[in-house]
C-alpha cells in the first residue's frame, strides 16, 4: 500500500469531528484552512453535524453559547495570541483545542491563564502541518514571497523564520507518517544541509519521545533536494491535465478560478479539483493533452447514454429507480460539465498564446544541442506579438541557462531584445539572476549533459548503481549503519538493502509534472528495476522478474519501495519567477551581473535594475530573424501532439537520476 498523506490528515480531521459529539462549531486559522479544504470536504463535515466553520482572526463572530467548539490551528505567535482573546471572552460552551504541531511550554501557559472561565475541555497534538496535494504530494504551502520568504540576504541562507518553519512542517509530516527516517542531502545546497540537521536535531535530541516508533530492518529515507539544482522543470510548459490547469490558470488550495474566462457559466467561476472527491479527475490528473479530450469525450458519451436511459419512465418502479438516482446523476452532470469548461479554457490558452511552437522551442534547448538553430528560433519568439511576454521571459532564462558556457552564446542580444519589446527591467534582468542563482557553476550537475538529462532521466528506471552517493548525497549524522560495527549493511548483514520509504523534500518548491513521475513510478510494476525488494523490508535485493514482491506495490502486500514527494509549495512559472525576482532584491547587487561564463558581448551597456539593485552591463543588440519552427514534423503535426508532454515528462524524471543516488547508498559495505 502506497503511502498516503490525504488519509493521514483526514484521519486526523476525521477524530477532530467525531470526538466532540452533538452540534459544533469548527474555528480554524490561514494556515489550518486549505488543510481542511484540501482533505475532508463540506458534505463530510456535515455529516459529523459541523454546523459551522469560520476563522479564529474573526472578531465579528457571534456568540453561540449553545453549541461547542473545535479549534484546529498551527502554533503559530499570531493564532495563540487569536486564542488567549478568545478565551478571555468565550463565544462558545466549551472548547475543544487541536494544534497541527508541537505547542510550547510557555504557550500552554498562556492558554491556561486565559481560560478563567474554565471553557477548555482539552487540548491536543495533532501533526497536520502541512497540505495533502495529491495522496503522494504534499505542500508546506509557503509562496516563498512576503511573508513566507525562503533566503535571507544570500541564496546560501536560509531566512530564520522559513528554516523555523520548514524544519516544523517536515517533522510534522513524519510524525503523521510515523517515522523517523535516515537522512541525505544534496552536498551543493548547504539550505538542504541546514534543514537536514534540523530536522535530526529534533528527532534525536529536542523532541526523541515523539519519534519513538517501532524500528524497522531498514529504516526510511528522508532526501533533502534544492530547487537550484534544477531550475528548468518548473519554467516549462506543462501538457498533462492537473500541470497544465495550474500553469495556465493556477490551481490555489484544490480551487481554480475561471472569473476572468468567456462563456462560462456562473456555477463553474470556481470550480474544486480534488482526485480524493472527483473521479474523473483521479483517472486522468495525469493525461497528456492529446488524450484528455479522448477521455472527457468519453465522458460526456458516458453521460448522454444515462440521459437517454433516465427520460425512459413509464411506471412506478422507473420513477423509484430515478428518484434513487437523481443525486447521483445531478453530481455527475454537474461534473462533466466543469470538466468540459476546464478543456475548453485550455484549449482556448493553448491556441491564443501559441504554446505549441512555445514549448516546441522549450524542447529544442531543453534536449538539444543546436546553438544556431535555437538562437535563431529564440530571436523570432522574442519578436512575435502572439507570444505572451512571460513567455518570451521563460524563453530567454532557458537559453541562457542552456548555452551559458558556449563561447558564440548570444546572452546579452536576447536581454536587450527583452528590453526592446517592452519588458521591464525588473523582469529581463531575472536572466541574469538566474545565472546567478541557478547556473553552471552553482548547481551540482551538469542539468544539460547528454547523459545527465532525458537520458539520464530514463537510465534512472534502470537501477540503482551510483558511484559518487556518499560525495554527492551525504548522510547528515553517522548514517543507517551507525554502531552496527564497520563493513556491515543495514542489520549487521551484507549486500544491498533499499529503504521501503523514501520521502522527497524539495526546497523552494515542487511541481506537478515532478508529482506525475513519482505517482507513476510507485504504481508501476517495471519499477522493481529500480528498486528491488522481497517481500520482507530488509532483506537483500532481488532482480528475480517472478518474485511478485520483487516490485512496486501500491495495492497493497509486498515490499515495494514507497515515493513521496513534498516541497515548499507547488510551483508554476510564474510562481517560480515571481520568487526568484522578490529574493534577488535582498540579495547583493552581483546577482544581476552577468557571470563571467556568460562571455557578454561587446557594445552598449544595459541598465538593469530590481529593486533598489542597479547595474550597468555590456551588451549588443542583436537582430531578429524567424522563428524556424513549425512545418512538418513540428508539434503542430497531429501525429505529436503528445509529444511536448512526453518531453516534459522526462525532464522531470530528470529529478530522478538525483533520487536514484540518494537512495543507492543506503546499502552500506
Amino acid at each position: 500500500m502506497s503511502i498516503s498523506v490525504v488519509k493521514a490528515v483526514s484521519g486526523y480531521i476525521e477524530r477532530i469531528v467525531s470526538e466532540v459529539p452533538g452540534i459544533k462549531v469548527l474555528i480554524l486559522d490561514s494556515d489550518t484552512t486549505p488543510i481542511i479544504s484540501t482533505s475532508f470536504t463540506q458534505s463530510a463535515l456535515l455529516s459529523h453535524e459541523v454546523y459551522l466553520t469560520d476563522r479564529i482572526d474573526n472578531t465579528s463572530r457571534d456568540r453561540m453559547h449553545h453549541l461547542k467548539c473545535c479549534c484546529f490551528l498551527r502554533p503559530s505567535s499570531s493564532s495563540i495570541a487569536a486564542l488567549v482573546d478568545e478565551l478571555r471572552m468565550p463565544k462558545y460552551s466549551s472548547y475543544h483545542l487541536y494544534f497541527t504541531n508541537v505547542l510550547k511550554k510557555t504557550d500552554i501557559e498562556r492558554l491556561a491563564e486565559a481560560d478563567e472561565h474554565e471553557v477548555v475541555k482539552e487540548v491536543q497534538e495533532f501533526f497536520a502541518d502541512y497540505v495533502p496535494v495529491n495522496p503522494t504530494l504534499f505542500s508546506l504551502n509557503l509562496s516563498p514571497c512576503p511573508p513566507h520568504r525562503l533566503w535571507a540576504s544570500k541564496p546560501t541562507e536560509w531566512d530564520p523564520d522559513a528554516l523555523e518553519r520548514h524544519t516544523a512542517g517536515l517533522c510534522a509530516l513524519l510524525l503523521s507518517l510515523k517515522k523517523k527516517p535516515v537522512i541525505r542531502y544534496e552536498r551543493m545546497s548547504s539550505l538542504a544541509k541546514k534543514l537536514g540537521e534540523e530536522v535530526s536535531y529534533q528527532m534525536h535530541t529536542a523532541q526523541p519521545n515523539l519519534f519513538e516508533f517501532r524500528r524497522t530492518d531498514v529504516p526510511p529515507l528522508l532526501l533533502i533536494l534544492d530547487r537550484r539544482n534544477d531550475p528548468v522543470t518548473p519554467l516549462l510548459s506543462q501538457w498533462t491535465y492537473q500541470a497544465m490547469v495550474h500553469e495556465l490558470i493556477g490551481i490555489n488550495n484544490g480551487r481554480v478560478s475561471l472569473r476572468d474566462a468567456e462563456n462560462v457559466r456562473a456555477e463553474h467561476k470556481e470550480i474544486v479539483l480534488s482526485a480524493d472527491q472527483d473521479p474523473f479527475f483521479s483517472s486522468n490528473l495525469y493525461d497528456n493533452y492529446g488524450d484528455l479530450g479522448a477521455s472527457i469525450k468519453r465522458y460526456v458519451i458516458d453521460y448522454q447514454s444515462r440521459t437517454a436511459s433516465t427520460s425512459q419512465i413509464e411506471t412506478i418502479q422507473d420513477m423509484k429507480r430515478f428518484v434513487e438516482a437523481y443525486p447521483e446523476f445531478k453530481k455527475l452532470s454537474g461534473n462533466v460539465s466543469k470538466h468540459v469548461a476546464l478543456l475548453g479554457e485550455l484549449s482556448k490558452r493553448v491556441e491564443r498564446e501559441g504554446l505549441f511552437e512555445v514549448s516546441e522551442l522549450e524542447q529544442s534547448l531543453a534536449s538539444n544541442e543546436s546553438h544556431t538553430q535555437d538562437l535563431k528560433a529564440v530571436q523570432g519568439m522574442l519578436a512575435s506579438d502572439k507570444v505572451l511576454p512571460e513567455a518570451k521571459l521563460r524563453l530567454a532564462i532557458l537559453y541562457a541557462l542552456r548555452y551559458q558556457k558556449n563561447p558564440q552564446n548570444q546572452i546579452m542580444n536576447v536581454v536587450k531584445t527583452l528590453l526592446d519589446s517592452g519588458m521591464e527591467e525588473s523582469r529581463a534582468a531575472l536572466v541574469f539572476v538566474f545565472l546567478n542563482l541557478a547556473g553552471a557553476e552553482q548547481r551540482q550537475d551538469d542539468l544539460f549533459g547528454q547523459d545527465n538529462f532525458f537520458s539520464r532521466g530514463k537510465s534512472a528506471l534502470k537501477g540503482l548503481k551510483g558511484v559518487e552517493n556518499e560525495s554527492s548525497y551525504p548522510w547528515i549524522g553517522a548514517g543507517p549503519g551507525a554502531g552496527m560495527g564497520a563493513g556491515t549493511g543495514v542489520g549487521g548483514q551484507q549486500g544491498m538493502y533499499r529503504p521501503q520509504d523514501v520521502i522527497i523534500f524539495i526546497i523552494g518548491g515542487a511541481t506537478y509534472e515532478e508529482a506525475r513521475t513519482v505517482a507513476r513510478l510507485n504504481a508501476s510494476s517495471s519499477s522493481s528495476s529500480i528498486l528491488s525488494n522481497n517481500n520482507t523490508p530488509g532483506t537483500p535485493t532481488s532482480s528475480n522478474p517472478n518474485n511478485p514482491g520483487s516490485s512496486l506495490n501500491t495495492s497493497g502486500g509486498g515490499g515495494g519501495t514507497r515515493f513521496l514527494l513534498g516541497g515548499s509549495c507547488i510551483h508554476n512559472s510564474a510562481s517560480f519567477l515571481d520568487m526568484v525576482q522578490d529574493a534577488a532584491t535582498r540579495f547583493p547587487p552581483s546577482i544581476v551581473k552577468p557571470p563571467p561564463l556568460s562571455t557578454p558581448s561587446p557594445g552598449g551597456a544595459l541598465q538593469l535594475s530590481i529593486g533598489p539593485v542597479q547595474l550597468a552591463v555590456g551588451g549588443q543588440h542583436g537582430s531578429s530573424v524567424g522563428n524556424g519552427v513549425g512545418g512538418v514534423g513540428s508539434l503542430l503535426d497531429p501525429e505529436r501532439l503528445g509529444e511536448a508532454a512526453d518531453g516534459a515528462r522526462d525532464l522531470a524524471r530528470g529529478l530522478f537520476d538525483r533520487v536514484q543516488r540518494g537512495v543507492a547508498g543506503i546499502s552500506l559495505s
